[in-house]
């Protein structure tokens, strides 16, 4: 069963990995490329070993760049490995989707063939899923398309946790070295195109043996490319679009033309969009395919002249990063909701009623505002000028909109932010009686039910165990309760498990969230009428017994 921390983990994992990977695109070179591939591996990745083996032009593989060890650094960088060799490593061991991992009980057989190495020692695994200091891990890199040309290889070592990766280390693995052979590809089509660049503004002959490159590089680039006017009444008009981004968004080229991104971008992502600089700008954005959909990419920015004296244009790289966006969510999903029920999870919860929380001023700064606000009650809080004094006390709750209680539990037409806290009763009689499996499903089953009963918009979350919480805003007192009694009629309902009928009881107790509260105060407050309510029911219970 997942400890509560394991999400803080992931979460913070999954932050590191969004930075790693957003590095990769910074690098101004191939080798800076390759370097920062093997420093994001160690950075973000939890390993302390990282190795890049480039595929060179011979088919051979060399070490281009290490990270986590100066002493391996330079023993084995500028070393070439046989591609016959490496073949051998790919083609053996375990296959954990695109990675190959090969265990110590297999690998001493190719502690002598030509790819270099380095090696650690240190004791015989203590478990089953121990690191052991010959296992090895690779990751292949391939080229986009539907060739799946080897670029190189991302071999790996000492994990930090002393573990074999689990399913959510390799995937991130393995997509990580999927950005990583774009980002390379990317890296050597941006040389090309530099060199490209450099002779157009040398001289008239080299620009005319370079338009044809330049024309290469930009219609069979594996990834979306555009030139797009500057300046002028036409400013961002697309003049020309490559096969790649015409398929990429459904669209012929003659249509493209009638276009700038600022037309096709999500209505969300126009901000973005708008804040990119033209010259080396970058943005992670949607644009829109013909049929409807939107498909996640990031472009990149370029200015390019047409002759040293003539018009700019806009040379714009439009990378499909839709997979990687896919797999970021689905890892944040996984970190921040409950893996049985699909419920929000304890953390996700109390980020959610955070948001909706302002702290509380102390209470030094607190008597300062007072102070500003008799001060300058005269003029409404402005001076002589029309200054204004509460902007610069920097009040805690400008801009938020307070959430406030009602006052006791007489409905007084106040509407706030309630908290149900939900206890099932006689949940643990059903673990023993029928085993936990039969729990299991009680839980998803009472998970449906919440669900099924609040509006849209309101939170159920999973807080542990047989205990829920629910965020309903804008209710009053009275609606409060009324969505208590209707959860707990829907949650006693008898519940069909393997052809048998079992039965869960619910205890409520509603707390409200105000500014002011911290979230742990607002659950300890539901907490705390929902034990209140479960003793006066067996109060009740006793004496009609």
């Amino acid at each position: 069963m997942e400890t509560e921390s394991e999400p803080y983990v992931r979460l913070a994992t999954l932050r590191q990995l969004h930075q790693v990977v957003a590095d990769l695109n910074t690098a101004r070179s191939l080798a800076d490329t390759l370097q920062t591939v093997a420093d994001g591996v160690v950075a973000g990745l939890g390993y302390e070993l990282a190795c890049v083996n480039l595929v060179r032009p011979d088919g051979d593989l060399v070490v281009a760049a290490f990270a986590g060890s100066a002493a391996a650094e330079a023993l084995i960088t500028g070393r070439v490995g046989s591609r016959e060799s490496w073949e051998r490593r790919l083609s053996m061991g375990e296959m954990w989707g695109e990675l190959r991992f090969i265990p110590h009980t297999e690998g001493w057989i190719l502690i002598e063939d030509d790819v270099p190495q380095w090696h650690t020692e240190g004791p015989e695994p203590r478990f089953e899923d121990e690191w052991h200091p010959h296992d090895r891990l690779y990751a292949p890199m391939y080229a986009s398309g539907g060739g799946r040309e080897l670029l190189g290889v991302i071999s790996v070592d000492r994990p930090r946790n002393g573990r074999r990766p689990g399913p959510w280390g390799q995937e991130a693995l393995q997509m990580y070295a999927s950005q990583a052979a774009i980002a390379i590809s990317n890296a050597r089509l941006r040389a090309n195109m530099q060199r490209a660049l450099v002779r157009l503004e040398r001289e008239q002959q080299a620009l005319r043996a370079s338009e044809e490159s330049f024309r290469q590089a930009f219609e069979y680039a594996p990834s979306g490319m555009a030139i797009a006017e500057m300046g002028g009444d036409q400013h961002g008009r697309l003049l020309r679009t490559n096969d790649a981004l015409c398929r990429l968004l459904g669209r012929p080229a003659s249509a493209m033309r009638r276009y700038s991104f600022a037309d096709l971008v999500h209505p969300e992502d126009v901000g973005t969009l708008l804040r990119t600089s033209a010259e080396g700008g970058r943005a992670e954005i949607r644009l829109g395919r013909r049929d409807g959909t939107y498909v996640w990419v990031s472009l990149r920015n370029s200015v390019v002249a047409d002759t040293a004296d003539g018009p700019r244009f806009l040379l714009t790289h439009v990378e499909d990063i839709e997979d990687r966006k896919r797999h970021e969510l689905q890892l944040a999903h996984r970190a921040s909701h409950d893996a049985l029920t699909g419920l929000p999870n304890s953390a996700e919860l109390r980020a959610r009623l955070s948001a909706r929380l302002c702290e509380r001023p102390h209470a030094a700064y607190a008597s300062d505002i007072e102070s500003l606000d008799a001060a300058y009650e005269g003029d409404g809080g402005f001076g002589a000028d029309g200054f204004d004094f509460g902007a610069v006390a920097g009040r805690p709750y400008d801009h938020h909109v307070h959430t406030a209680a009602p006052d006791g539990e007489i409905d007084d037409g106040t509407k706030g932010l309630a908290v149900l806290f939900c206890d099932l009763d006689g949940f643990k009689s059903i673990n023993d009686r029928f085993g936990h499996q039969t729990g299991d499903a009680v839980l998803v089953e009472v998970a449906r039910r919440l669900t099924t009963g609040v509006r849209d918009g309101d939170t159920v979350a999973r807080l542990g165990g047989d205990e829920f919480v629910v965020l309903a805003d804008g209710l009053g007192a009275a609606d409060a309760a009324d969505l208590a009694v209707r959860l707990r009629n829907a949650i006693i309902l008898p519940i069909r498990v393997g052809g048998r009928g079992v039965r869960v009881g619910a205890s409520f107790g509603i707390g409200w969230a105000s500014c002011g509260m911290s979230v742990e105060e607002v659950l300890q407050s539901a907490d705390q009428r929902m034990y209140v309510e479960k003793r006066s029911r067996a109060k009740v219970h006793r004496r009609a017994g």
